[in-house]
């Protein structure tokens, strides 16, 4: 037997029954719980009520309810988190926005599909994150069908302190299987609006605070251990195939718009005009110790050594900053004009871009 909780009801429904209408579900929740299990609890419900209602230990929790039709999110997965032990595994799915548009057009004809969707793009993506419409949107429209990404699903789930362990689409949405493996992490705050600040690594090895123009969807910034040990670095020190960057944030990485909020930080004497780009801190454990020293002596920079050498790998790139660090520390002044000017020159005639 399996529970399935609605809100004002509860309804007993044979787990049979379950595997033989999605033997393909059943299949791929059975490699991480054992369904007919005491301590495996499967749920199809909206609200962290019933959630927080389970009374006795489990191991396993699923929910078989889309989570886009849940109001406070966050509060659904860290009421879910408190219920599981470090290890539990939480099983859940999503409609992400690839799907979101081909369930559109199945529904439309192909004209009018074109206008709901743009429609819904307007409302469900663009206005949550602009800060004079995102409290309205969140009072009348959140929790009706949130477009969610897939990186902000996995981003909030890690925010809430889970791993991801295996996702697979089935039925045109995306199951996720987690593990609880912290507490929630309420000490840090989520970012969601258009320009925002993200922590670098700075002089003496203090955290800057730098601004940038989003290009990743929401909760991106907690997915960089993710990212870095299940993808490649690809050339440039980039991640290979990052599907946190968004599609509009892609044309603004190759025209270098997304860093020029950083001009904030210019002005405020974080940073100074050419140096070595500022790095989050996983990119900068990847760095040589000799390398990390002399990055902890110097001020990162708004144009970095890379739109002068234009390097194709991370070796590549700690080999150009080491150069433009030996020339810095013999003649400061020639050398930022240098590579200025040369940055220059290669960002107008050769198109070099952020990326």
């Amino acid at each position: 037997m399996y529970t399935q909780v609605l809100p004002g009801k509860i309804k007993k429904v044979q787990l049979g029954q379950f595997k033989k209408i999605n033997r393909t579900l059943y299949n791929f929740i059975s490699k991480y719980t054992v369904p007919e299990s005491d301590t495996t609890r499967i749920l199809e419900t909206s609200t962290k009520f019933n959630v927080e209602s389970i009374s006795r230990p489990i191991k396993c929790f699923v929910n078989l309810r889309k989570i886009n039709i849940i109001k406070s999110l966050n509060s659904f997965f860290s009421a879910v988190n408190s219920k599981l032990p470090l290890g539990g595994v939480f099983i859940g799915c999503v409609e992400i926005y690839n799907e979101r548009i081909q369930r559109i057009h199945k529904i439309y004809p192909k004209y009018i599909a074109n206008i709901v969707q743009d429609v819904d793009f307007v409302l469900n993506r663009v206005f949550p994150k602009i800060f004079l419409t995102r409290n309205i949107y969140k009072f009348f429209f959140s929790g009706i069908n949130n477009a969610l990404s897939k990186a902000e699903t996995f981003g909030r789930l890690y925010y809430n302190g889970f791993e991801i362990i295996d996702y697979k689409e089935i039925n045109n949405l995306l199951y996720f299987i987690s593990k609880k493996i912290t507490e929630p992490l309420v000490e840090k705050e989520p970012t969601y609006g258009l320009i925002y600040k993200t922590d670098r690594v700075g002089k003496n090895g203090k955290t800057v605070k730098v601004y940038k123009l989003r290009t990743m969807n929401p909760y991106a910034e907690f997915l960089q251990n993710y990212i870095y040990i299940r993808h490649n670095l690809k050339l440039g020190g980039k991640f290979k195939d990052d599907f946190r960057i968004t599609s509009w944030g892609k044309i603004l990485r190759k025209y270098w718009i997304d860093e020029l909020p950083m001009i904030i930080n210019l002005l405020k004497g974080d940073i100074k005009l050419v140096g070595v780009r500022p790095l989050s801190r996983q990119y900068f454990d990847l760095y040589l110790d000799e390398l990390k020293e002399k990055r902890m002596n110097n001020k990162p920079g708004l144009i970095p050594p890379y739109y002068a050498d234009l390097p194709k790998s991370l070796e590549e790139i700690m080999e150009s900053e080491k150069k433009y660090f030996q020339a810095f520390e013999k003649n400061p002044l020639k050398t930022d004009f240098h590579y200025l000017t040369k940055s220059i020159f290669n960002i107008v005639f050769k198109q070099a871009r952020s990326s």
